[in-house]
């Protein structure tokens, strides 16, 4: 009796993910072999309805089972700022890109309003059976003050970092994209 409700359950969140995230709400897409299982499995860049007001973007990603089909393995709405109106302004689109054999690069971006502009590049690995924050790399620059801004990449894994281009040691950090905020990577970089 327990196993049927717990299947029920898992079974209606599934559901309620595929249905907030249906295919007109996804904007960018990437197919890579995340597990390194010789397989190709997808990872999807969706706008949740809950969150399509305030331009929050999730990020799905889908590995192959068995019998070749897709099922969810990551489910992290709400993790990444960007522009995805049809009449929206250019320079504000996210986008979702295979990065090397088995990574996935996620940026947002907003190089379009305002005299502070930024770019920035969640790189996301799976490790232990699940998806991971491995990297993030951040720039900004004010538009009218030439010397303001500043870069930072930051290698998760190793605690390898470097700021404005000098190199640095940080914390070697497992996040699960899951748990990813973007005031962690900020506070690590000092923005």
């Amino acid at each position: 009796m327990r196993l049927t409700i717990l299947a029920a359950a898992l079974l209606s969140a599934q559901a309620a993910i595929a249905a907030d995230t249906g295919p007109a709400r996804i904007v960018d897409a990437a197919v890579g072999d995340w597990n390194g299982d010789g397989k190709p499995d997808l990872a999807v860049l969706a706008e949740a309805a809950a969150d399509a007001e305030d331009d929050q973007l999730g990020i799905y990603i889908y590995l192959r089972d068995d019998h070749d089909l897709l099922r969810l393995a990551a489910s992290a709405p709400g993790k990444i700022w960007g522009s995805t109106a049809v009449d929206g302004i250019y320079g504000q689109e996210p986008s979702i890109k295979a990065a090397g054999k088995s990574s996935i690069a996620v940026h947002s971006q907003n190089s379009a309003i305002g005299r502070d502009r930024w770019e920035q590049t969640l790189t996301l690995a799976y490790r232990n059976g699940q998806f991971v924050v491995a990297g993030y790399t951040y720039s900004d620059y004010d538009t009218l003050d030439p010397d303001a801004g500043g870069t930072c990449d930051y290698n998760a894994l190793t605690g390898k970092l470097q700021k404005g281009g000098k190199d640095q040691t940080s914390e070697p950090r497992v996040i699960a994209i899951t748990d990813w905020k973007d005031e962690t990577g900020q506070s690590i970089c000092g923005n």
